[in-house]
């Protein structure tokens, strides 16, 4: 396609265009609304958020826009729908919450439609620059984000690590972009694949491949880049925690794939390497340095590196299945780690929020409710069947058997059973330790989200084919030249 016929179809980013003009707008009803600015904007957010994944669905595919800057296809609307989607609980899990911690400004809602629209814009990126100017602007309102809190300690020091060390990873990743459009010639996906293909030997591609890969698992959260992960999970908010460990962790696996199969695919045997011992050290740091934890925040920051891990596993098979399970796992873990930060942002002892692990203790006498969704959940991270988590589990272990990657499908059981000592012991605490105090949970829309995730991960044994075809036609459209 032509540059000219691209933009032809500026419409294609329709859900982008509005998202940005409803953000600014959004914006300015913030500033001039001098009462219950916040709940206005939040409101408007969360409708905003619905008509931009109506509008995502309603999008023509495949088209590529704006001189092949821009790319819309099966993978890219299945990513979107869950960015938006897993955005719109995260905002609503903040509601109530920011309004009890004294943080309810109208510019947490407006930050959030900003990171959303720099995940769906580099989720569409044909380009390494429209793939940067995507990342960015979602960085930038996550760096904020996680600083939203001004007058508290922790919060600024995990604003202010989180950006410098992404500023750090930026650096790299532009550095391999630079070293790659010097050998390449071009910037544009095809282009280096056509130049990766010519002459796989090239030393500069094979530098520029590996300082991309590293950018991009700084921003998953991947060993050995995953350092700033557990001091911002505990503290940033609960609520841009929860936010953090999903959507941008979703979208930025979902970037992985696309480069690493679109651009760099003629590279496998290169780059597989790389994700193989990203692999094993993610599993392996998130299942025993979380062992030691007894902070839930920072628990859940090592499970979510265990997590990327496990969806490495699928991205190092580099086959149909294996990609297909990537998705199927990232789907997944977004709905349970949405739940139990849920129940996180619920618990209360005498109006102050719970972080220590051991303030879950007796959890079931006061809630059982909220008890028995943060059990469901924990077994489905875990991985005990028959929920939702098992069969993500089972997805990528089968899929590195099938790709003769057999030793990393070993490494990810070992590392499974490690991690399900941590998950379980927070359900130990809940039913059967005595609390230290009386505990008071959260209702409304923490609620919702908390028994949506818990019936997701429950009932997904009984409906699991809806998923399981999305995904599907999301990663052969991926995979079509």
């Amino acid at each position: 396609m032509t540059a000219v016929e691209g933009i032809l179809h500026w419409h294609s980013a329709t859900p982008e265009l509005g998202l940005a003009v409803a953000a600014m707008a959004l914006l300015m009803v913030g500033v001039f609304s001098r009462r219950a600015a916040t709940d206005i904007v939040s409101l408007l957010a969360l409708a905003t958020l619905a008509l931009t994944a109506a509008l995502v669905l309603a999008s023509d595919r495949p088209v590529v826009a704006f001189g092949g800057l821009f790319l819309v296809d099966d993978f890219a609307i299945f990513v979107k729908m869950v960015v938006l989607a897993s955005a719109a609980l995260a905002l609503v899990l903040s509601l109530d919450w920011n309004r009890r911690e004294g943080i309810d400004r109208f510019e947490y809602p407006v930050l959030v439609l900003f990171a959303a629209l720099g995940m769906i814009m580099m989720v569409s990126a044909n380009d390494l620059m429209s793939l940067y100017l995507g990342l960015e602007l979602s960085s930038l309102s996550l760096y904020v984000l996680a600083a939203i809190r001004r007058d508290d300690l922790r919060a600024t020091e995990a604003g202010l690590k989180y950006f410098v060390l992404g500023a750090l990873a930026s650096a790299m990743m532009l550095y391999g972009m630079s070293l790659t459009y010097g050998f390449a010639g071009t910037t544009r996906f095809n282009g280096i694949a056509e130049a990766v293909a010519a002459g796989p030997e090239s030393v500069g591609l094979a530098i520029g491949l590996c300082f991309v890969v590293a950018g991009l698992a700084f921003k998953v959260s991947a060993a050995p880049f995953h350092m700033w992960t557990p001091d911002v999970y505990e503290g940033a908010p609960t609520p841009v925690t929860a936010f953090f460990s999903v959507a941008p962790k979703f979208a930025a696996v979902a970037v992985m794939m696309r480069v690493l199969t679109g651009p760099f695919g003629p590279a496998l045997e290169q780059w597989t390497q790389i994700v193989l011992l990203a692999a094993i050290a993610s599993m392996l740091v998130g299942a025993f340095a979380a062992l030691r934890q007894t902070n839930i925040k920072r628990l859940m920051a090592y499970s979510s590196i265990s997590h990327v891990g496990y969806a490495l596993i699928g991205l190092a098979a580099a086959k149909e299945e294996g990609l297909r399970a990537v998705i199927l796992y990232m789907t997944i873990y977004v709905a349970t780690n949405l739940g139990a930060f849920g129940c996180i942002v619920a618990l209360r002892r005498q109006g102050v929020a719970c972080e220590q692990i051991d303030d879950f203790a007796g959890l079931a006498e006061s809630a059982p409710g909220l008890a028995l969704a943060l059990a469901v959940l924990m077994f489905s991270m875990a991985g005990i069947p028959p929920l939702a988590g098992f069969f993500a589990k089972l997805w990528v272990f089968v899929a590195a058997v099938q790709a003769g990657l057999w030793p990393l499908a070993v490494v990810g059981v070992l590392a499974s059973v490690v991690s399900a000592f941590y998950y379980l012991r927070i359900v130990k605490l809940m039913y059967f330790d005595r609390s230290s105090g009386a505990l008071d949970a959260l209702h409304g829309g923490v609620g919702v989200v908390v028994a949506f995730s818990g019936i997701l991960a429950a009932g997904f044994v009984f409906l699991p084919s809806p998923l399981m075809v999305a995904a599907g036609g999301a990663v052969q459209s991926l995979l079509v030249p």
